[in-house]
């Protein structure tokens, strides 16, 4: 071999070793590269996971905050027109008591009231009253109960009270009391339903 060939077949081997090493080396890197490129990839993933995670929560929080909201007026919206139709309710209800005044029933009512006032004071003084609007009923109530009546000073709507002095009690049958006490305790129910 010449040294001609020598150097050639050195300059041929060194060739194919640097680019062995130089293969190598860019292999190396690259697996290197692509190491660092997934892990920064799953990083940004799971920052990316947690930034939708964080504001899909902050959108539920809103979300319900609104829905909240949106209750709590519809509510003061239902409250205030069963307020509205409560109110017209009684005016219709205090008009059916007076025409109820003009009925026979009414006298038969009053003297049922009157009756049962004089059983529970049993034999203690009692003082009836009744509704300056029943003033023209006052003696024949009188005479149907065998009672001393007094007539009120104030309107009660109708009905009787009564007082027991000597007990301290007060016997309150008055149309006034009954239908503050049924619109104080009145409630809505939903409406009809299909039973």
């Amino acid at each position: 071999m010449t040294l001609e060939e020598k150097l050639q077949h050195f300059q041929e081997f060194t060739m194919q070793d640097a680019r062995e090493k130089s293969n190598q080396m860019l292999d190396d890197y690259h697996a290197s590269m692509d190491k660092i490129f997934e892990e920064h990839k799953e990083k940004k993933l799971r920052q990316a996971q947690l930034e939708i995670n964080t504001e899909t929560e902050r959108l539920k929080q809103e979300r319900n905050k609104e829905v909240s909201k949106q209750h709590l007026h519809i509510k003061r919206k239902i409250t205030r027109k069963q307020e509205e139709l409560k109110e017209k309710l009684f005016v219709e209800v205090k008009d059916l008591l007076c025409k109820f005044m003009e009925s026979a029933e009414y006298n038969q009512l009053l003297i049922s009231q009157i009756n049962a006032a004089k059983k529970f004071a049993k034999d203690q003084e009692i003082i009836i009253y009744i509704d300056p609007a029943d003033s023209s009923k006052k003696t024949s109530l009188e005479v149907a109960t065998n009672s001393s009546l007094t007539i009120s000073e104030y309107s009660f709507i109708g009905g009787t009270r009564a007082t027991i002095p000597a007990r301290n009690i007060l016997i309150d049958n008055s149309f006034e009391t009954k239908l503050a006490e049924a619109k104080a305790n009145f409630i809505f129910n939903g409406g009809i339903s299909n039973d």
